[in-house]
């Protein structure tokens, strides 16, 4: 089953200089955007694949990138946002979430309205979206979520009992997410779901009964398998969100 997915990045003016793109000790140099949304929040239509959760995870502290998006696999990481303008910008910027992907001119972050204002000092918000893009400095930053466990989401397009696709939520830590497998009982092996895309796995003919899963995570402890064991139920639904008990540092 295949997914078409749009990009929730729809781009305003941008009237700054191209800086070059550089390292300075843990920070990158680049440039940053932000996208037009009514409500300020994140889109629903991201191309991880979150939903809603995308709109309005980390109080909507959202951005889309382009060359961190990495095929889906930096879906989920959390970056440190600051950007160089000295007279608008506060010294601690934003810390966003990536939910999507997304290009501007010479741009590493397309943020949500909210994640851009919140990079200003205090009244300077509006003079900070009237240049459209602007340098910034970024570092990843651990991920946290106070409050809840990694969570596999059945998404939307999941089929009972015959197409099953999962969305990972609340990926703390720093890690990324390369592989999804699946135990299946009869054949006693584990089964390797496939990338939809972002952060979206599927499967079809999916085991039967409750599902246990396993994750490769790529990490500061390196690249491990984590195990949650009858974390899908048997009678699993289409949109529901499972606990699976992990808690990703």
């Amino acid at each position: 089953m295949g997914f078409t997915f749009k990009y929730g990045c729809s781009l305003l003016c941008f009237i700054a200089l191209l800086p070059a793109i550089s390292y300075s000790q843990d920070y990158t140099y680049s440039r940053a955007a932000y996208y037009g949304s009514p409500d300020c929040l994140g889109t629903a239509t991201g191309a991880c694949g979150f939903g809603e959760y995308g709109r309005t995870v980390n109080d909507a502290n959202v951005a889309g990138v382009s060359r961190l998006y990495k095929n889906g696999t930096g879906c989920g990481g959390c970056y440190q946002v600051r950007c160089k303008a000295p007279n608008l910008c506060s010294d601690e910027g934003v810390n966003v979430v990536v939910t999507d992907y997304g290009e501007g001119d010479k741009t590493d972050f397309i943020l949500s309205p909210r994640a851009y204002a919140r990079m200003a000092r205090p009244n300077m918000a509006s003079e900070l979206f009237a240049y459209g893009v602007v340098d910034i400095e970024f570092r990843r930053t651990p991920c946290h979520y106070h409050g809840y466990n990694l969570m596999f989401k059945v998404h939307e397009h999941s089929k009972f009992p015959d197409y099953l696709a999962i969305t990972l939520l609340y990926q703390a830590g720093q890690n990324e997410i390369l592989a999804v497998e699946l135990w299946q009982e009869d054949c006693k092996e584990w089964r390797g779901m496939r990338r939809a895309y972002g952060a979206v796995w599927d499967m079809p003919n999916p085991p039967k009964g409750a599902i246990s899963l396993r994750i490769q995570v790529s990490g500061s402890a390196g690249v491990t398998w984590v195990q949650a064991a009858n974390a899908i139920p048997s009678d699993w639904k289409a949109g529901i969100a499972y606990d699976s008990a992990i808690q990703l540092s």
